[in-house]
């Protein structure tokens, strides 16, 4: 299996379930172990801790596994999995809480992922937060509840639960975006700034983008799919070598020993790269969008400040730029896209479903299929145009049309 030598496994911490709102039906933890086992991640956050239905049917339907883990109950797990890649899958507990508050002279819309080691101190905190406003109408529940008082609220609740600031760059809820977010982490949590050991980079940032910034150096720079549906997992996720347990992954965030880098979107294609008006369909580049005085040349109303923008705006080194001792990262597209290219078909189409089927069967999960497998092994159990198209998105010989406000870009690999 992947990894597996090596000691290496993947893990996707943050994802949501079927009761956050615009998420698939199927966000189950039956599926999520399925999905788990033919994307090849080894670690599943189980998202949305703090929705009481969610919270319970997670209780109902885990056990301990692996310490500060847990896995699926045997009778519960689907049987129908290809056989190279059938392995072990184990959850952890996590959520993602929306903090919307005023805090010098502005409104702030912060995101937050929380992790936990035992229902009993989620549980703790899910108390707390009942208590503030209501946790149960989505998965993600929105708060006025500043994000300093939710970190101080996670410490309380667990000594081991952890607070990661979410996709920390996207405009409109995040640390660092463009729209309502903070220019430093010490001015959103003050003295219980150390307590924060790792930031997400989001879809449309990598680890080379934020290497730009010093400020960063002493945190470990986190990927996860924010999956909306079971076959979102892992577009982008986390490598560690470590043992597989709650304390060896968080004692690898914090110190980065045994964190060996990220598994990441190419960050043009992520909906908040650059900056742009939707309605009127236009991208500029930073430097276009100064020129134009942050307006829309089409409509003048303001453009989205994009990701790459906001980097630019806070970055105290020059791009390209690589810290000492930084995790390698692995820019990949997911394979339904991989496929559904090759075939010029939908990703949701029959045919591409069929054929994404048939590959991991043959070949194994994917990201072994994407980092790794031999590319005329793809070819025999494909075709030689598939293995191309691997090879292609190794190599980073692909085009994309830049995603900017709210829109995906739009990511091409023979044209």
């Amino acid at each position: 299996m992947l990894y597996k030598f090596h000691m290496r496994f993947i893990a996707d911490l943050h994802i949501h379930s079927c009761y956050s709102m615009a998420c698939s039906r199927d966000l189950t933890p039956e599926n999520l172990h399925k999905w788990g086992q033919l994307k090849g991640i080894r670690v599943i956050g189980t998202g949305d801790i703090t929705h009481p239905r969610w919270f319970d049917e997670l209780q109902a339907k885990l056990e301990p596994a692996e310490t500060g883990l847990f896995s699926l109950k045997k009778e519960l797990q689907p049987k129908d999995i290809p056989l190279k890649c059938r392995d072990d899958v184990s959850f952890m507990l996590s959520g993602e809480i929306s903090c919307i508050y005023r805090k010098n002279n502005k409104t702030r819309k912060i995101h937050c992922l929380v992790y936990f080691p035992d229902f009993a101190g989620a549980k703790r905190l899910n108390n707390s937060l009942a208590a503030i406003g209501s946790i149960s109408s989505d998965g993600r529940p929105i708060l006025g509840l500043d994000a300093k008082k939710l970190l101080q609220m996670v410490l309380d609740a667990s000594p081991d639960a952890m607070l990661v600031p979410a996709h920390a760059w996207t405009p409109h809820f995040s640390i660092f975006g463009s729209v309502s977010g903070f220019d430093s982490l010490e001015e959103c949590f003050e003295e219980l700034t150390p307590h924060i050991y790792a930031v997400e980079t989001g879809l449309s940032s990598d680890p080379a983008m934020n290497w730009r910034l010093s400020a960063l150096d002493r945190l470990t720079l986190i990927s996860n799919s924010d999956a909306h549906s079971p076959a979102k997992l892992g577009r982008e996720a986390n490598i560690f070598d470590t043992a597989v347990s709650y304390p060896s992954m968080m004692d690898a965030i914090k110190t980065r020993e045994g964190f060996a880098g990220t598994i990441e979107f190419f960050p043009e294609e992520g909906k908040y790269h650059s900056d742009g008006h939707r309605d009127c369909k236009v991208c500029l580049t930073p430097a276009q969008a100064l020129e134009n005085n942050l307006l829309c040349p089409v409509c003048e109303k303001k453009v989205t400040v994009g990701v790459l923008h906001r980097i630019e705006k806070l970055a105290d080194r020059r791009e390209g730029f690589v810290p000492k001792n930084a995790p390698p990262f692995h820019s990949i597209i997911p394979l339904l896209q991989v496929v559904a290219e090759v075939h010029g078909k939908g990703v949701s189409s029959k045919k591409v479903l069929a054929a994404y089927f048939e590959l991991i069967e043959k070949v194994g999960n994917e990201f072994f299929i994407l980092l790794h497998a031999p590319l005329e092994e793809i070819a025999a159990a494909s075709t030689p145009r598939m293995a191309e198209a691997i090879g292609r998105v190794r190599n980073g010989t692909i085009s994309i049309a830049a995603g900017y406000d709210g829109e995906f870009g739009r990511i091409s690999i023979f044209s």
